[in-house]
């Protein structure tokens, strides 16, 4: 027998019987009974904005895959360039596939000479990198007025490249007026994550050549944060995106969202709550005053997933290597001990709050050179081929423009003064 749920509209005794499909039931059906009442749901914590085939998530279970692919295959296995076409076209691409793929990435990498000179140079010193970044993501799309031609095959294929390419770009860029330093040209020779190194890190040296390990270990963080279902920046890409407006304005539309310390700043709250805690020998102490509800625990506990994150197991044992070539840290001793004693500790375990992503990558992400302000500049740069996958779903959903509904709770029609 069919699963289903009844409802019941008790001012009038009728009911309805409505069947739940892939876990859900269609409000289409509810509405038959109940017409124009709403459900009332903030943040939508229970509410279904889409289908997607994209990513699957079980919070309970701590499962997450990619087009069903385990996150551990492919952190262990895969590429940031494979996970991308993967999401983008819904299978791993054949070799022919991937090196083709590869080619035209590496071949958009460059920006617009008046990108660079008029547009990022106009910033004031000091301008924060992701505030650059939100801005420059939406100028390309005058660059690129093609890309208004959404349902052209073809123009789509050319900005999911060049906005993949041209991310990684635009994030060092932003760093390097931030901080003072040249902007250094893309080196084609360069795989994905070297370039992007080569971007951030090269002074006077002819060619930079990064750390293997550190390369290595930015390819699996960006395929750790490539996508994560329904976020608060996806959502946002998809109700842009719904309005058909082009690709780039609603990839800025979503790094916008990401801007939001409650989103793309996770990490460096992590690391400031560190620095607060201040030494190895005051973990209890902040433990004790988390419990008293005086402070926040960041980096453990996630919105979806009740038990240990699954991307949060994988990147610690890329913290040990990163480690083992930048050396440990304070922080990093107080961070173990942190989650040594909370996941020993029935208070933490029956809430749930295990160690998400967010703990380790912050840490890894500044012992490797970064500086704060550009965490959630680091988590847009492989966010971009999530946000482009749900981006053409919804296209070829032909899904409708968002509109979502609200009950009024404000005075009653009443007359003018006077």
């Amino acid at each position: 027998m069919a699963e289903s749920v009844t409802i019941t509209d008790n001012r009038t005794g009728e009911s309805i019987e409505i069947p739940i499909s892939n876990g859900g039931i269609a409000a289409s059906e509810y509405r038959k009974l109940l017409g124009d009442i709403w459900f009332y749901d903030p943040a939508f914590i229970q509410t279904a904005a889409c289908s997607s085939s994209i990513t699957f998530l079980d919070g309970d279970k701590g499962i997450l895959r990619y087009r069903g692919y385990p996150i551990e295959q492919l952190a262990e296995k895969s590429s940031f360039l494979e996970v991308a076409y993967l999401l983008i076209h819904g299978e791993l691409p054949g070799s022919d596939q991937l090196a083709e793929w590869t080619h035209e990435i590496t071949h958009h990498t460059f920006i617009h000479e008046n990108m660079r000179k008029r547009f990022l140079e106009g910033f004031h010193y000091d301008a924060h990198p992701m505030g650059m970044l939100v801005s420059a993501v939406g100028a390309l799309s005058t660059f690129y007025p093609e890309a208004k031609d959404i349902f052209s095959i073809e123009s789509r294929k050319k900005q999911i490249v060049r906005l993949i390419a041209k991310m990684p770009t635009l994030a060092a860029a932003a760093h390097r007026f931030y901080v003072g330093m040249p902007f250094v040209y893309p080196d084609n020779s360069q795989n994905f994550p070297s370039n992007f190194l080569s971007m951030m890190w090269k002074t006077a040296e002819h060619r930079y050549e990064p750390n293997p390990v550190l390369a290595k270990a930015v390819d699996i963080l960006f395929i750790l944060h490539a996508d994560h279902e329904q976020n608060c920046s996806t959502t946002a890409m998809r109700v842009v995106g719904s309005s058909h407006a082009d690709p780039y304005s609603a990839c800025a539309a979503a790094c916008a969202a990401l801007y939001g310390p409650r989103h793309g700043g996770a990490n460096e709250a992590v690391v400031r709550m560190l620095g607060e805690i201040g030494s190895y020998d005051n973990v209890d102490d902040y433990l004790a005053r988390v419990k008293a509800g005086e402070v926040r625990l960041q980096g453990f506990g996630h919105r979806v997933y009740k038990s240990y994150d699954p991307r949060a197991k994988i990147i610690k044992k890329v913290a040990d290597e990163v480690f083992s070539i930048t050396g440990k840290n304070e922080l990093l001793d107080i961070a173990l001990k942190l989650e040594e004693v909370a996941l020993s500790d029935e208070y933490f375990l029956s809430r749930k709050l295990y160690p998400n992503v967010d703990f380790y990558s912050g840490l890894i992400y500044q012992a490797m050179g970064f500086p704060i302000n550009m965490f959630p500049v680091l988590f847009a740069i492989p966010r971009t081929a999530g946000w482009l996958a749900h981006w053409v779903e919804l296209l070829d959903q032909d899904s409708k423009i968002a509109r979502p509904r609200q009950l009024y709770v404000g005075p009653d029609a009443r007359d003018y003064p006077g």
